[in-house]
């Protein structure tokens, strides 16, 4: 697991990539530069950050864009080397705490989904009752949603939408819940997506947000992230033929803001009741607020 080669970028060396390789007599000095990449506090600063890269104001955007494109189709792959499989798990426990309502009424907002895997699962939920609307700024991802809905029988249930989550084409007051998955870390201005969620529930909406975080075990900690920056843009590479996105996807994941940090720019946001759960010691969290 620790043996073998990764490319990461310190902060102190923001112009290019460096090749680090990792094996035993050198953790040591790979947990200290993993500590040079500090995570985003509350008063976030992801605008410029693609991964350790520092890009210019409104590059980011393209260039994630540009890594989902290419992962569109084995979507369901790169999160099952992201999480080892976990994310099924997690996700089921995502549509459990939000437990949609059994009824044509009831209308979700996923947002980051396009291919629709939590709305597939909150409908089903509902017994094919509730409505989603599955809103993502790629197109490659929605088609792979659209697709996936059709052979499921879901496309009556669904509505597909390419848009940006920090400018949501919606009226106020639109939606009993927003979901995201995996996706905020990957928005350039949190904060403001943040704010168009909360402006587009309705009161008494709920917000939910699974995101890998911040492990909180001791040794879990090392090896998780270990595994993450050595393996998994290799398994990438032999299963899509192209690393970067991968490399991208981990990096994203260690600048993104800790449990408490990112609970406090949903409270930010004008959501009240704002908790967290972690899964897996940390590795992922639920992130949970109310419109009220």
């Amino acid at each position: 697991m620790l043996c073998g080669a990764a490319t990461i970028l310190p902060r102190r060396h923001m112009a290019s990539r460096q090749t680090i390789r990792y094996g035993p007599a050198a953790i040591g000095s790979w947990w200290s530069l993993m500590m040079t990449s500090a995570r985003t506090n509350a008063e976030g600063g992801m605008e410029t950050s693609y991964g350790f890269q520092s890009v210019g104001e409104g590059e980011k955007q393209e260039k994630v864009n540009e890594v989902f494109h290419k992962v569109a189709k084995r979507y369901d792959i790169m999160n099952d080397l992201m999480s080892a499989g976990l994310h099924r798990i997690w996700k089921s426990a995502m549509i459990a705490a939000l437990n949609p309502r059994k009824d044509a009424g009831y209308h979700l907002l996923d947002v980051a989904g396009g291919t629709g895997d939590i709305a597939f699962r909150a409908i089903e939920a509902s017994n094919r009752l509730a409505r989603a609307t599955v809103l993502d700024i790629n197109g490659s991802m929605l088609a792979v949603g659209a697709e996936r809905a059709e052979k499921n029988g879901l496309r009556g249930n669904l509505t597909f939408v390419e848009a940006n989550a920090e400018e949501l084409p919606f009226e106020a007051n639109t939606f009993d819940a927003y979901t995201i998955a995996f996706g905020i870390r990957n928005v350039p201005r949190i904060d403001v997506a943040l704010s168009e969620a909360y402006r587009v529930l309705k009161r008494g909406g709920r917000l939910l947000v699974l995101e890998f975080s911040d492990v909180e075990l001791p040794l879990l900690d090392r090896v998780y992230e270990a595994w993450s920056f050595n393996a998994i843009p290799r398994i990438g590479k032999v299963v899509t033929g192209d690393a970067e996105p991968y490399q991208y996807l981990v990096e994203s994941i260690r600048k993104f803001p800790n449990q408490q940090n990112f609970a406090e720019m949903i409270r930010r946001a004008g959501f009240s009741r704002v908790n967290f759960t972690n899964y897996t010691g940390g590795i992922a969290a639920l992130h949970s607020g109310w419109k009220i």
